[in-house]
């Protein structure tokens, strides 16, 4: 008599590989965002009876919106490499409407800003209708942050639920799926002098 045992390959689904590179995309942008919406925007310079005097204008002073939602979306993201699933996508669409607001608010910001420059010239005693403003790089890479982290919770929108997550073991003790019997083994094979663990 002849057995023939058939073993079957267990099915390998493809690796999403878009998560690291995703988080990293968006951890940047969203970093940046915050980064450069502290930092000097524009700056201007006038005459005042024959001296020059310069003045510096922040984004967070013209335009605080812009650092609050880039913090929102970099929380975001720790929330989304600890959670599971669908909840990874809410989030996301939450980060994607952060992003997309801070972007917004550095557009909104571009005038507003040169004329906060221009009056904290004149606060420092420049006089005439002549004023040299111009926006800094700072201002420009807060845009540019605000649109990659946005780019990057979009495609965490649509690929989220399928990336890795963190093991269970970092659940709550409450939050996990044990079995009475379960733990009745565990505390059995201690008593007999064994590892539950091995």
């Amino acid at each position: 008599m002849t057995v023939t045992v058939t073993m079957t390959e267990p099915v390998v689904r493809p690796r999403d590989r878009s998560f690291g590179p995703t988080v990293l995309l968006g951890l940047s942008g969203a970093t940046l965002a915050a980064v450069a919406g502290t930092r000097d925007w524009a700056t201007a310079s006038g005459d005042a009876a024959g001296i020059n005097v310069d003045a510096t204008v922040k984004g967070s002073e013209s335009a605080p919106l812009v650092a609050a939602l880039a913090l929102v979306a970099l929380a975001a993201w720790g929330v989304v490499l600890v959670l599971r699933g669908r909840v990874r996508r809410i989030v996301s669409v939450v980060g994607v409407l952060a992003s997309v607001g801070a972007l917004a608010a550095v557009i909104g910001a571009n005038a507003g800003v040169q004329n906060d420059a221009t009056d904290a010239v004149m606060g420092k005693g420049a006089t005439g209708d002549v004023f040299v403003t111009s926006l800094t790089a700072w201002y420009y890479l807060a845009g540019f942050g605000a649109l990659v982290a946005a780019f990057a919770f979009v495609v965490a929108v649509r690929r989220a639920p399928a990336w890795p997550a963190m093991g269970s073991r970092y659940d709550a003790p409450g939050a996990r799926e044990d079995s009475p019997a379960a733990d009745e083994d565990m505390w059995r094979a201690l008593d007999e002098g064994r590892d539950p663990t091995s």
